[in-house]
């Protein structure tokens, strides 16, 4: 039996929930998602693993355990046989639950130092196309936040304008921006009522499609009076929740 004595390890957090994360390393459709097209697995012991880079490469293993939402191991080796042949290395992913997110942690088991060394820019980057590839899923509505959010600022109706924020913000929301400094959605509230009385007519609009990049949004926007005025215009940065919520908002004027 080869000895596989020489690990890389690498640990990154992912902005969802377990189940959600593990579902990319058993789902096919998923798996492909941030591997390649044609990428699949069969995720139970004995199941083929197959991975096909945008480039043509194909690597290939077998699922040695699995144990949702929180394990899975397999082999994993190039069908030319180089640098590892099938079956030449052993892949460990494991997940474990950190706050409202999921951190993995992943190790790679190889039967020599210099093998291991060339995988380590490759984990890297495979990985950062992974946590996009999970959040770009878990935000497809990200949009809809966001223009809720702008709405809030200039409903007049409390009950409404209460009920739109516990829709698309998290109760303890922070806002920064010239001239907020805002903690929880209740005195985000009282800051929106104050804003409308002092600056009545005015209305936030988001102006393009908004820019996400796992789990941060920018959205420019304008703001403008009662009659149709620009009175300012800006870019706001929005950190999402893994439910798709508004954890803070950070706003820039120009």
């Amino acid at each position: 039996m080869m000895t596989l004595a020489h690990e890389l390890e690498r640990t990154i957090v992912i902005g969802a929930p377990p189940a959600t994360v593990f579902a990319y390393f058993t789902d096919s459709a998923r798996w492909a998602s941030w591997w390649g097209a044609g990428s699949t697995i069969d995720a139970r012991p004995g199941g083929r693993v197959l991975v096909r880079y945008p480039d043509g490469t194909e690597a290939s293993g077998e699922v040695i355990a699995v144990s949702p939402p929180s394990r899975l191991v397999f082999t994993y080796g190039y069908a030319s046989g180089a640098p590892i042949a099938p079956g030449g290395s052993q892949v460990t992913i494991a997940l474990t639950r950190e706050g409202k997110g999921t951190r993995l942690h992943l190790t790679h088991a190889f039967p020599d130092a210099s093998t291991r060394d060339e995988h380590v820019q490759g984990w890297r980057y495979q990985l950062s196309v992974f946590a996009n590839a999970v959040a770009d899923a878990i935000h497809t509505t990200a949009h809809e936040a966001v223009d809720g959010w702008f709405e809030a600022w200039a409903d007049p109706d409390a009950a409404r304008r209460t009920a739109t924020l516990a829709r698309v913000a998290v109760p303890e929301v922070r806002v920064h921006d010239r001239f907020s400094c805002i903690e929880g959605i209740t005195e985000l509230d009282a800051h929106i009522t104050a804003s409308q009385r002092f600056m009545p007519g005015v209305r936030l609009q988001r102006t393009a499609a908004p820019r996400h990049c796992q789990g941060v949004v920018l959205a420019d926007w304008t703001a403008s009076g009662a009659d149709g005025q620009l009175r300012g215009q800006g870019t706001n940065v929005f950190t999402l929740a893994p439910d798709g919520r508004i954890e803070s908002v950070t706003g820039f004027w120009r």
